[in-house]
């Protein structure tokens, strides 16, 4: 018998792309606890899971890069075992297992029964809410929905991860309990479109009846809504958010671009004259809310006059955040069928430019917050400064909130306000209020 059978295996679960990802690897990891097993996050153990995306080019070559990684350690006798799940095992299984077939075994995005029974577990259907979180533990993600049925025409996702389906408002609620009683304060709702929330179980947008149980648990003080979709948008969330303080006057809508020309090509179903009025109909609604979006450069056909259009309402706009991403010619997509006629050179070029012009927005609304007070939520210490988040801000993408840690011990995972005393581009220092 081979010594290394008589090892108790111990599973890493290593996580690449987006925030449900991050929830699905969180799953994985709360079933395989549920069966006795020992399991760690991006520590080390002598089996590995990978959790890959396989959304653009360089998400792509980043879980390539670390599936090759982890197959040197096998040949290297460090690991025992490798398995490889998520998206970009789902597109592209047959490639894998032929490009690289000493992986054990790929598992696709609807795989997790499979995936668990090649770990020796059993996939256990009464865990609702449970799972092992690998935030901070204040703040905890919210799947709340999984695929897609919009048809953009750049986008993998449906590929990926299917039509879209909605979780029940009972099973979320158990969830976010679950999470509160750990100590979560903060739930970030997730999917990959929000605002299509309950058409496929309730026959409705039902995002708004959601929110209005979630309000209800007790523990939960913030809920951040991340990628919203801008055609019927309901709009009966914005006099929720306005209404009720647990949720944060924030919203994530990615709005790709803006030109009409690109928006048609792109299948977004909107014109520019119909997304700006959306916008101002936010800001009417609830005049101080943050509005993050994210923005695609060099589409194909983009042309130096659509670039030119985007670039100017992102200046009239003057978004409190925003991402620009250069455009990135993915397989059986609809776009795919286009020429991908944009030089590398001149789509970073172009996101580059809406980059700065966005700096130097966020630098001037910024300025604005000195003097200010604010309620922050302290996520970690760094260094020398405490670091915290408003209700503005979603973790690891927007600004965050430094107070030097000389000037008192301030507790993880608690709320305190706070006095804004200097700002940059991107953060905000502050001192607690007196």
């Amino acid at each position: 018998m081979r010594t290394k059978t008589l090892k108790k295996n111990k599973i890493n679960v290593v996580t690449l792309g987006c925030s449900k990802n991050v929830y699905d690897s969180e799953v994985l990891m709360g079933q395989l606890k549920a069966n006795n097993k020992e399991v760690v996050h991006e520590e080390e153990g002598n089996v590995v899971v990978i959790n890959t995306c396989g959304f653009i080019a360089n998400a792509k070559e980043e879980s390539v890069n670390t599936i090759l990684e982890f197959v040197q350690k096998k040949q290297d006798g460090i690991v025992d075992k490798v398995f490889v799940t998520g998206c970009l095992s789902e597109r592209y299984k047959p490639d894998l297992q032929k490009e690289i077939p000493d992986v054990d075994q790929y598992f696709g995005t609807t795989e997790l029964p499979g995936l668990l029974k090649a770990l020796g577990a059993d996939y256990k259907h009464e865990l609702i809410g449970e799972r092992l979180t690998t935030t901070p533990k204040n703040y905890a993600y919210l799947k709340i929905a999984e695929g897609c049925d919009r048809p953009c025409s750049f986008c993998a996702i449906p590929i990926m991860r299917g039509k879209h389906r909605s979780t029940p408002i009972e099973n979320l609620v158990i969830e976010a309990e679950k999470l509160a009683a750990k100590g979560v304060k903060e739930l970030i709702l997730i999917a990959q479109d929000l605002t299509y929330y309950g058409l496929d179980i309730y026959k409705k947008r039902n995002l708004a009846e959601l929110l209005e149980n979630l309000v209800k648990v007790e523990g939960i003080e913030w809920i951040r809504l991340h990628y919203a979709f801008p055609t019927g948008f309901p709009m009966d969330v914005l006099t929720l958010m306005h209404n009720e303080p647990k949720i944060c006057n924030y919203i994530d809508i990615p709005l790709q671009h803006i030109a009409d020309p690109i928006l048609k090509s792109m299948r977004r179903g909107t014109t520019k004259a119909k997304t700006t009025k959306l916008l101002q109909d936010f800001r009417a609604a609830v005049p101080d809310m943050a509005i993050r979006t994210t923005l695609i450069v060099g589409y194909p056909g983009e042309t130096q006059e659509d670039y030119e259009t985007l670039r100017e309402w992102v200046r009239e706009m003057r978004f409190e955040r925003l991402g620009c991403f250069t455009y990135s010619h993915e397989e059986n997509t609809h776009a795919y069928n286009l020429e991908d006629d944009v030089p590398e050179d001149v789509k970073m070029e172009r996101a580059n430019e809406i980059m700065e012009i966005q700096s130097q927005i966020s630098w001037e609304l910024n300025q604005q917050k000195i003097g200010n007070e604010y309620r922050v939520l302290i996520d970690r210490k760094e260094g020398a400064y405490y670091v915290g988040r408003t209700e503005f801000d979603s973790p690891d993408v927007d600004n965050e909130v430094l107070i030097n840690a000389e000037e008192g011990y301030l507790r993880t995972g608690e709320f305190f306000n706070v006095k804004i005393t200097a700002a940059e581009d991107f953060d905000l220092y502050a001192e607690v209020a007196k």
